[in-house]
């Protein structure tokens, strides 16, 4: 679990377009939800089999040219510290650039597997200009063309070679996984810190599949859980600037590792737009969700107050508003056990199952009061419904006409399951179905 493929190299080479390749046929899948913000720098992909996630590190390069260089190389020192392969490219019609030949430079010493992609080679004449490229010494120079797909297939023959195919590491498949997740600073090693206390002796860390996230087997005061903390793992001095990028990068994977995620949020800063990434990321992975706003104990309050930012995060959330929100001073260790019941809540709430007779008693009613509109004098009529089994709450209504069911009806059947059966802090998936 938890493979990263990072994708680097100058402005305008190809590296969005080679992302949206990668990504594409998975993210008409993962992007169902209309209305989110759309972090168009990470996706989710797979080859024979084997899954992986993108990162498409261009997107993070803010400003004007000349201070492209700079950002670049954070970027690539980023890739290098976060990602378990990376793929460097480079333009066929440019030929070899003085900036081309510092990110090999770094690369090379890095010693992290990295697949070099000479990108546009659109005819057969540009194959032989590609020969330069072995002056990079990062060995074989994979000759593609995003735009048409040519030669991909090849590059991620090799590039899967090199990652994790082995799932979780052994443990009771029952105990839920909880990913402490959030911006820097906002107290996510504190919170472990403050939840392990003195009684070190109760936590058994295994490292995970991947090289540096930590499952910690927390099994105090009656819990039993693995917690998946990506804080503090390793300090980069390197990475400060960019920290936005480099939290992201980490907090994919331990969304990726985990079955609810703990967002954790600084209440003096409020609700941000990394928040939302990472809440974006988890929703879209259908991950169960909690958010926990720390800090609380530095905020003025009056008896409004905390009515009022909770008003203010379920509009940034929206339309996915059904979220626990706690708050908590993990300094002061206030409801610090009540956040990780809520996590364990949701947990319980993502697996549950709902019996066919059950939904259809329940929904059928509701259904023939408020039926879905008709379409060019052509009435819907929804048959029956059921859950499907996977491992998140996904339910199919199967119709006459499904392509004509839209968005806003789809949202009136959601809050109705919402109504009727607790799945708060758990995002669920609607498909209709032909009968």
């Amino acid at each position: 679990m938890g493979n990263i493929l990072a994708i680097v190299g100058r402005p305008n080479v190809g590296k969005s377009t080679l992302f949206n390749r990668l990504v594409q046929k998975r993210q008409a899948i993962v992007e169902e939800t209309s209305g989110v913000t759309r972090d168009r720098h990470y996706g989710k992909s797979d080859w024979n089999g084997i899954f992986f996630s993108v990162i498409d590190t261009g997107g993070y390069v803010i400003g004007s040219d000349d201070i492209f260089e700079e950002e670049i190389r954070k970027q690539v020192d980023i890739a290098i510290s976060e990602a378990d392969a990376i793929v460097f490219v480079v333009d066929a019609k440019d030929g070899v650039t003085p900036l081309d030949e510092d990110v090999s430079e770094i690369l090379r010493k890095s010693k992290k597997p990295t697949f070099l992609v000479a990108n546009k080679v659109d005819s057969n004449k540009l194959i032989n200009d590609i020969s330069e490229f072995y002056s990079l010494g990062l060995g074989e120079v994979f000759a593609i063309s995003a735009i048409n797909g040519s030669g991909t297939g090849d590059l991620l023959d090799e590039v899967v070679k090199v990652f994790n195919k082995e799932d979780f590491v052994d443990y009771p498949e029952d105990i839920p996984r909880i990913a402490i997740a959030g911006r820097p600073n906002v107290g996510k090693s504190s919170l472990v810190n403050a939840l392990m206390g003195e009684d070190r002796n109760i936590v058994t860390s295994i490292a995970g599949t991947t090289r540096d996230s930590l499952f910690t087997r927390y099994t105090n005061f009656g819990y039993d859980m693995l917690l998946v903390d990506t804080a503090g793992i390793r300090k980069k001095t390197k990475v400060k600037e960019n920290v936005e990028f480099y939290s992201t990068i980490r907090a994919i994977r331990s969304i990726e590792e985990s079955e609810v995620v703990l967002l954790m949020i600084d209440a003096q800063n409020g609700f941000e737009s990394q928040d939302q990434a990472i809440f974006n990321i988890a929703r879209r992975n259908h991950k169960g969700i909690v958010i926990m706003v720390n800090k609380w104990d530095l905020i003025e309050k009056d008896q409004n107050t905390i009515l009022a930012y909770t008003e203010s995060i379920k509009e940034q959330i929206a339309p996915f508003t059904d979220v626990p929100i706690i708050f908590t001073s993990v300094l002061d260790k206030k409801r610090i056990l009540k956040a990780l019941d809520f996590a364990n809540d949701v947990y319980k709430r993502r697996v549950t199952k709902i019996a066919t007779s059950k939904l259809n008693d329940i929904l059928q009613p509701i259904i023939e009061h408020n039926p879905p509109p008709a379409i060019r004098g052509r009435y819907i009529h929804i048959k029956y419904i059921t859950q499907l089994p996977i491992h998140y709450p996904c339910f199919a209504f199967f119709c006459n006409n499904p392509q004509h069911i839209k968005e806003p009806y789809k949202r009136f059947l959601e809050n109705q399951i919402r109504e009727n059966f607790n799945f708060q802090g758990v995002p669920i998936e609607i498909y209709f179905r032909a009968k």
